[in-house]
């Protein structure tokens, strides 16, 4: 018994000190001329030295009532995400490019109930698309760190457990440009301003 006490103790030591070496980074987007703040992925462009396996877990992307729900997601590089076919009819999901890359096309028919996964190991967004119905449309932002945020429907966003350093945050939204700002992660929580015109 205190071995074990023990040993939970020094993993919770290890964890809070982990913590307590990482900075959130909080903020919010303005976006004039845009349809919506919300939904404007929001990351870290890259961690000197630093490389990120991919992760084990998969995401999962269903087709549901004739939309692809979540319609905006991002992702680490090498995620792999599942696609659900949660309708009573056939779907397909394709993108013509990833990142303007039109080599990186993909097709994939999903029969009701069915699941089609792929790894996703190149950077950039995946405007994904059912040939079968015409409005469905969605996004798959694959970024370089996993520290990445979607915004919420006022803007803002939290990016948690940054180590700290000095980074470049971007951003990409659907009907803006995208933006590059210098930020300094701390300890301490870093609050940044960003905006995203068309």
């Amino acid at each position: 018994m205190k071995t074990f006490s023990r040993t939970v103790i020094l993993a919770s030591a290890v964890f809070v000190t982990v913590v307590a070496n990482a900075g959130d980074v909080k903020g919010k987007v303005s976006a004039p001329g845009l349809k919506s703040a919300e939904n404007i992925a929001v990351y870290i462009d890259a961690i000197a030295g630093k490389k990120f396996d991919p992760p084990a877990q998969h995401v999962m992307v269903n087709q549901l009532n004739l939309a692809f729900t979540p319609h905006d997601i991002v992702i680490l590089r090498g995620t792999t995400v599942d696609f659900l076919n949660g309708d009573h009819v056939a779907h397909n999901v394709f993108w013509s490019s990833i990142g303007g890359n039109k080599a990186l096309k993909q097709n994939m028919m999903v029969s009701p109930g069915q699941t089609k996964s792929f790894q996703f190991n190149n950077l950039g967004t995946a405007q994904i698309l059912c040939n079968l119905h015409t409005e469905m449309v969605g996004y798959i932002i694959v970024v370089p760190t996993p520290y990445f945020a979607l915004t919420g429907s006022d803007g803002s966003f939290t990016i948690n457990n940054v180590p700290p350093g000095s980074y470049n945050l971007k951003n990409w939204s659907v009907d803006g440009k995208p933006t590059t700002q210098a930020v300094t992660v701390t300890n301490a929580p870093t609050n940044v301003q960003l905006t995203v015109s068309k």
